[in-house]
């Protein structure tokens, strides 16, 4: 079957994306290894009505509200192989099956590159967190730190002093500028200049950090800002123009959500640097009302 559109990747753009196409009467075929980026997360917050939902929960939900559109298929696997391919493009999934579409649109998000300290990876998604809109309520009103790997730490570190008393932790290759160390001054951020070398329990749910003098800081959570790349090779194999972002690459789109490659899409993670439940369904949903739209009139 020739689709209308693929969509690699069925988290929360993907499925978002899919859905305006398949309420267009397109064909669509979604393609996932379904392992979406905040797996590691037990709950959601921050999305509209949904607040508290466990993220599988949402997606599962969604994956069954999707099959019921007739013209909407949903394929379990990897994206191999991607190239252009008349009349638009070709993807081969894992095992060697082949599907072609006028469209294409990029959902498969990033990978986050954890800081290697013992006992963090344990804890992502949980007390070691990334976004204070997305968990900070949660390990809110208590002592809280921030992992200080770049100048992008000190910015989250003077967001975060407004959920709790922020310690920024320099791990030793890094150190606040003159400026930075005022704004931090005038948030009530301390900055502890001895790296941080492993987690533990701490009582009543927090964790403790470990310093490599021996000392250990007891906080509600800590917030970490870990390098990314992206999650599969479709981006690169199609040789989409890239753009550097705060923390890693991420596809360059333009305003209607398209690649630098005519008729392939980019939405979530891998392609916006806001990153979040809410602002990956948005971006998924214009990228298919802009692809439906490429169709009609392209």
């Amino acid at each position: 079957m020739h689709y209308d559109a693929i969509i690699i990747g069925g988290s929360f753009a993907g499925l978002s994306a899919a859905t305006q196409l398949a309420r267009a009467r397109r064909k669509v075929l979604v393609v996932d290894a379904g392992e979406p980026r905040n797996r590691f997360a037990e709950h959601a917050h921050g999305f509209l009505a949904q607040d508290g939902e466990a993220p599988g929960a949402i997606l599962d939900r969604a994956r069954r509200q999707l099959a019921a559109y007739p013209t909407a298929r949903m394929v379990n696997g990897r994206a191999a192989k991607t190239e252009k391919a008349a009349p638009g493009f070709e993807v081969a999934v894992g095992g060697g099956e082949k599907f072609v579409a006028s469209r294409l649109i990029i959902a498969t998000g990033i990978t986050d590159e954890l800081p290697d300290i013992p006992g963090l990876a344990e804890r992502w998604g949980k007390t070691v967190v990334h976004c204070p809109y997305c968990h900070g309520y949660e390990i809110a009103g208590g002592a809280l730190g921030v992992l200080g790997t770049a100048s992008i730490s000190v910015h989250q570190a003077l967001v975060v002093a407004d959920w709790g008393k922020v310690t920024l932790f320099c791990d030793g290759s890094f150190r606040p500028d003159t400026d930075e160390a005022e704004q931090l001054r005038q948030r009530g951020v301390a900055v502890e200049a001895v790296p941080l070398t492993g987690l533990e329990d701490g009582e009543a749910g927090a964790i403790s950090a470990r310093l490599a003098d021996g000392r250990k800081k007891q906080m509600r959570g800590l917030f970490v800002a870990p390098r990314s790349r992206m999650a599969g090779p479709t981006a690169g194999q199609l040789g989409c123009v890239m753009t550097d972002g705060m923390l890693g690459p991420l596809i360059k789109v333009d305003d209607m959500q398209q690649t630098s490659v005519t008729g392939c899409y980019a939405a979530g993670d891998a392609a916006q640097a806001w990153q979040s439940i809410p602002f990956a369904v948005s971006s998924g949903a214009f990228a298919g009302v802009a692809a439906h739209q490429s169709l009609m009139f392209g």
